[in-house]
């Protein structure tokens, strides 16, 4: 079996604490108001259509046609229209994880992502570590997303990697399962501490 070299990170949820709660706990009074938006307004399944390429003002005026009521109205267009309000920094255990592999010149780290390219530049001002990689492929960019197997073929083909020498990191489980099933060793990120022992637990097999 071939020695793990390389590593790939997803971003949101892994090294970028993304969550869309940060602005909507501004513009509705509960929770209950928040996930009931979030679940039935402005979807994952929606979002994730910008994340492979569609426009944010394409998606936003399908949006605002399919909720005309002006309950909605502010709502809507602030998903975008204030966006880096959603941005809660960078999750730090895992940047310094990331630092210490970038340092080690044993290792290839890149960075697949499902995001925006239209919210993309916003991000790569805010975050320095997001400069850092070898290579990312930003979905938005490719027109093409996490799960699907031809975005994870797309990353072996740009960099010239060999999928059984790379390691995988998602916060999401559809993405880990995906990614396992093209090939690729993966680790679910939990948040919870274990991602520095998953990794070197890896590299040892």
């Amino acid at each position: 079996m071939n020695q793990i070299n390389t590593i790939i990170f997803d971003l949101g949820g892994v090294l970028v604490d993304w969550n869309p709660r940060y602005l909507y706990r501004k513009l509705f009074d509960s929770e209950a108001e928040i996930e009931y938006f979030l679940e039935h307004i402005a979807t994952s399944d929606w979002n994730e259509a910008q994340d492979a390429g569609r426009s944010l003002q394409a998606g936003t005026a399908q949006l605002l046609s399919e909720h005309p009521e002006e309950k909605w109205r502010e709502a809507i267009q602030a998903f975008y229209g204030r966006w880096p309000e959603m941005l809660g920094g960078a999750i730090e255990d895992s940047v310094s994880i990331l630092k210490e592999y970038i340092d080690n010149p044993e290792y290839q780290v890149y960075a697949l992502t499902n995001w925006s390219a239209e919210t993309w530049p916003i991000a790569l001002r805010e975050f320095d570590f997001l400069h850092w990689f070898e290579g990312v492929l930003v979905s938005g960019e490719e027109g093409m997303r996490k799960p699907a197997p031809e975005f994870y073929q797309l990353m072996m083909d740009r960099y010239d990697l060999d999928k059984s020498r790379c390691i995988f990191i998602d916060d999401n489980e559809r993405n880990v399962l995906a990614a396992r099933a093209f090939g690729l060793e993966s680790i679910h990120f939990q948040n919870d501490g274990s991602l520095g022992e998953s990794l070197a637990s890896a590299f040892k097999k």
